[in-house]
């Protein structure tokens, strides 16, 4: 068959590339893994079985990848089909093909490809993970001024912060798990789209290719791309998650606020300022995540809308932009992880500025609801006077303060000595009061760190378990190949 120069220039030229670089390496297993099944089943009889595996041995990856693609073969499937025929020769190389398609075929290489870029990621917000904790544990006691709606809220400490971003990262962890569960499924042996009436062990295949098992429903099996968006919905939560920290830690790196130092390494100077310190690879981060943010809306958009069958927009043409979105968000993670491993508080800095802005004022009112048996609504009211008088004179003396606005909510005064006030509102107070399950206070950072340590412990684990069974299927097949 001769194409049409556009369609070869425009369309297969791109598509042969991308499947050298993406899925020529689970297509060479799938061809191994299907001739040890199709043997095993005296579907392929084994004096053609051992001329077939003499053939995919003849196959040199390497110079495969180097081949430019000339419009004789219309993809890299046709292509390696050449090849072993040319080994095996016509006739038994077509034995290979037995109870199989290329739509089959395709979603399966698919599914191996997501699923070690699902592995990757994780891996890398693994390491995010340990070095939030040992960052956190580092900052159990540093004070810091929380914001709501951008304006001072509450104090504090960096550790806190720094949890919730674990915790998040944690979830996170749940949600690529999940996808790469979804994705870790066998297709092969759909065929087209009914299966085939060959007795083929869809199992056989499944444990060979390291999947957890087959699909169900063939037709399923070819149609659905739900296995591809959870992935890309994972990737993406997980990366607008983490850009609104980025968000924070560019902003607490300016010299206006001073919180946060990146070492030497991850900062660069003007050509014409030399003061700069310009936190470059956090913006590179940052922009890195948007582009992967984006690719995964136009994943979304490229499926949506869509048959439910067998259709080239979901297949070879969308392979690039997932993978490009799989690798950018690997890279924002990597590089946030390694910039915040080095990276410094200003602890000084910090504490200084827990409590501007009144941010500690919650507590008076919440002293005063313990101390006084007052509602809440009625204390927050007595603290709100206070605070907007102190606003209006930075100078005034609180406890005076708090006698005015209690006499004039209540009718009569409540007093504290000045020292009492002191403590009440204070940052440092503020925070080791908080010791309610997730709170602030130290201890139950500390608390929170150990569980979360342990949590990264199981999740690593987890995913040491992933690689080492595909490392484990992939030695069962080469000896099974061997066999032959």
């Amino acid at each position: 068959m001769r194409f049409a120069p556009e369609y070869v220039t425009h369309v297969l030229t791109d598509n042969f590339e991308d499947a050298k670089a993406l899925l020529l390496a689970p297509l060479m297993s799938i061809h191994y893994a299907h001739l040890v099944m199709l043997t095993e089943q005296h579907i392929v009889a084994r004096d053609d079985a051992r001329v077939l595996r003499k053939a995919l041995d003849g196959i040199a990856v390497e110079a495969v990848r180097k081949v430019a693609f000339d419009g004789s073969y219309e993809d890299l499937f046709f292509y390696l089909e050449h090849l072993i025929a040319g080994s095996a020769g016509e006739q038994v190389a077509g034995r290979l093909h037995t109870a199989r398609s290329r739509n089959d075929i395709a979603m399966t290489t698919y599914r191996m490809w997501q699923r070690g870029s699902i592995a990757t990621l994780a891996n890398s917000t693994l390491a995010l993970r340990s070095a939030l904790l040992g960052l956190a544990a580092q900052h159990t006691g540093t004070l810091y001024g929380a914001h709501t709606h951008t304006q001072p809220a509450q104090v504090s400490t960096i550790a806190h912060y720094l949890l919730a971003i674990v915790e998040q990262l944690e979830r996170d962890a749940k949600r690529l798990e999940s996808a790469y569960r979804s994705t870790n499924v066998n297709p092969l042996g759909a065929c087209a789209i009914t299966g085939t009436g060959f007795p083929i062990d869809r199992h056989r295949t499944s444990a060979l290719l390291g999947f957890d098992g087959p699909t169900g429903n063939t037709y399923g099996s070819i149609a659905a791309v739900d296995y591809l968006l959870e992935g890309v919905s994972a990737t993406a939560t997980a990366i607008v998650g983490l850009g609104r920290v980025v968000h924070d830690l560019l902003l607490w790196g300016t010299m206006e606020f001073g919180y946060l130092r990146l070492a030497e390494g991850f900062v660069q100077s003007s050509s014409i300022m030399p003061q700069k310190r310009n936190p470059v690879a956090l913006e590179h981060a940052r922009g890195i995540g948007s582009q992967a943010v984006g690719q995964a809306q136009a994943i979304i958009t490229a499926v949506h809308n869509t048959p439910f069958g067998d259709i080239n927009d979901t297949e070879d043409d969308l392979q690039p932009l997932i993978a490009s979105m799989y690798r950018d968000a690997t890279r924002m993670v990597a590089i946030v992880a390694a910039a915040l491993e080095d990276a410094q508080f200003n602890v000084e800095r910090l504490a200084a500025r827990a409590g501007e802005g009144g941010t500690t004022i919650t507590e008076l009112a919440d002293t005063l609801a313990r101390d006084h048996g007052l509602p809440f609504g009625t204390a927050h009211r007595v603290a709100g006077l206070v605070i907007r008088a102190r606003n209006d004179n930075a100078s005034a003396n609180m406890s005076q303060l708090l006698v005015k606005a209690s006499t004039d909510v209540l009718g009569t005064p409540i007093v504290y000595d000045d020292a009492t006030i002191e403590h009440i509102l204070s940052p440092r107070h503020f925070v080791a009061i908080r010791k309610t399950h997730g709170g602030p206070a130290p201890e139950r950072t500390t608390e929170a760190i150990a569980a979360s340590r342990a949590a990264l412990a199981a999740d690593e684990a987890w995913w040491t378990g992933r690689r080492e069974a595909l490392a484990g299927a992939a030695a069962v097949l080469r000896a099974e190949a061997a066999r032959l």
